[in-house]
């Protein structure tokens, strides 16, 4: 038996010490986390903050006394200020001054991503915010308490600045969407969508400002007042920068870890690190993605977390379990508009230079004689030009249709081609999908 200290109660944090808990008994297993809270789900801060739930507890799914009632030391408050990996020790200071020195046999980092913010100028003055942890939300929930804030700016239009958009709009405030990029979530859908997305933000009311680049602000008594771009001038009341994570990796010092070209842990199948007995997990690590062979990469989420914290787990406790690696799958829903997609986009696969076709589909849900809640869905397939292998799929509709993409994703990790899509069994029922599915279709019209 081991002992296991666990850097980072965040979800792969989580699911690492819930992984050994629950399936091996005996083991010591400690944790350190620089929070006050565990398990904060940051995907429902923009249905807190836009009034769709009517408060954070919700998004809490496990505590400190819940991992203690299992057997575990967690110590909260309490970052990790070094780690010695030849003597295997790990040194914190708890919020009291507590000083910690830990040893271990098996070492655990979840130490997560940081919020991307670049040095702009004015850019410390009061009511520009980061949304990340649950005391950032809390304070921006609290800062709208003020009806003196009117206007609200989200500087970065992939998901989260997309979700905080709507958030902000539906609590009443005039909203602006700023982004360097020529469209909204480019990372996550090709242009087609994309400029579906665009428009449902504009026909709710939220002003797009799409390839312009923040600049500076400026501000009055210490608030920011006024946002600049290299298009323009906008007067506004808070700002919301959420341009990208990158992993927090502070702790490598002294390790001699392998690195990716972001910084990020390089693991391998079993999630260990390049060095013995220390094991990464969630943002901090990579991942390896089926959309580009099996490469390393970097897919900051939290379904990716999870399942990386599960097989630390087990690998740690001495049980071989490799991960098959993930396709990036990913959802948003936006004023009803729902959008998921999974594995390479067009675009993204021509930038990684492959050579793919691709195949697309408009047509109703369910069987054209139902007249209500019926919408269109539309698909767009992206497949491999020389072997036919699925490499990616995006779907968009009101309905939803979002369980379609998990097939999809199953398509890309087992490399199902076009052609043996064409004929799959899709069974039909008029209350669920057209004898003639749009995914049948879309196969259908692949060349």
């Amino acid at each position: 038996m081991s002992k296991i200290v666990v850097v980072g109660a965040n979800h792969a944090g989580t699911a690492t010490i819930n992984t050994i808990l629950d399936n091996y008994e005996g083991n010591e297993v400690v944790a350190f986390d620089a929070n006050s809270n565990i398990s904060f789900l940051g995907c429902g801060m923009a249905l807190w903050i836009g009034n769709q739930i009517s408060g954070p507890s919700g998004l809490f799914y496990q505590t400190k006394e819940q991992f203690e009632a299992k057997g575990a030391t967690i110590h909260m408050e309490t970052p990790v200020d070094r780690i010695d990996y030849d003597a295997k020790v790990v040194y914190a200071t708890g919020k009291d001054g507590t000083a910690y020195a830990e040893p271990y046999d098996k070492l655990v980092l979840a130490t997560g991503s940081l919020p991307i913010l670049p040095r702009f100028e004015g850019g410390d003055l009061e009511n520009i915010q980061q949304v990340k942890l649950f005391q950032d939300a809390q304070e921006v929930v609290d800062k709208l308490a003020n009806p003196d804030i009117k206007t609200v700016a989200v500087v970065g239009a992939g998901y989260i600045g997309v979700e905080l958009a709507e958030a902000f709009q539906r609590n009443g405030r005039k909203t602006l969407l700023v982004d360097m990029a020529p469209t909204c979530m480019a990372n996550n859908f090709d242009p087609e969508f994309c400029d579906l997305m665009a428009q449902n933000l504009a026909d709710n009311g939220i002003e797009c400002h799409f390839g312009e680049g923040v600049d500076h602000f400026e501000g009055e008594d210490g608030k920011v007042t006024k946002l600049f771009t290299n298009k323009g001038s906008y007067d506004v009341d808070m700002v919301c920068v959420c341009i990208g994570f990158r992993p927090n990796t502070a702790l490598a010092e002294g390790g001699d870890f392998e690195l990716f070209g972001n910084g990020a842990f390089l693991v391998d199948r079993h999630q260990k690190t390049s060095r013995d007995d220390v094991y990464a997990v969630g943002d901090c690590a990579t991942i390896f993605y089926n959309g580009l062979d099996g490469d390393p990469g970097y897919i900051a989420l939290a379904s990716n977390a999870v399942r990386s914290g599960i097989v630390a787990g087990h690998n740690i406790c001495g049980t071989a379990l490799e991960t098959p690696g993930v396709q990036g799958s990913s959802g948003i829903c936006i004023f009803d508009l729902k959008m998921v997609s999974t594995g390479l986009t067009e675009a993204a696969a021509k930038r990684a230079g492959r050579e793919v076709l691709s195949t697309s589909f408009t047509g109703c849900q369910k069987a054209p004689f139902i007249e209500h809640d019926n919408p269109d869905a539309t698909i767009k397939i992206v497949y491999d030009k020389a072997t036919r292998a699925i490499v990616g799929a995006q779907i968009a509709s009101t309905y939803d249709m979002h369980g379609n993409i998990n097939m999809f994703s199953l398509a890309v990790e087992k490399k199902v081609t076009i052609d043996e899509l064409k004929l799959l069994d899709i069974f039909f029922l008029p209350h669920f999908n057209a004898p003639y599915n749009y995914i049948t279709m879309a196969a259908l019209s692949a060349k």
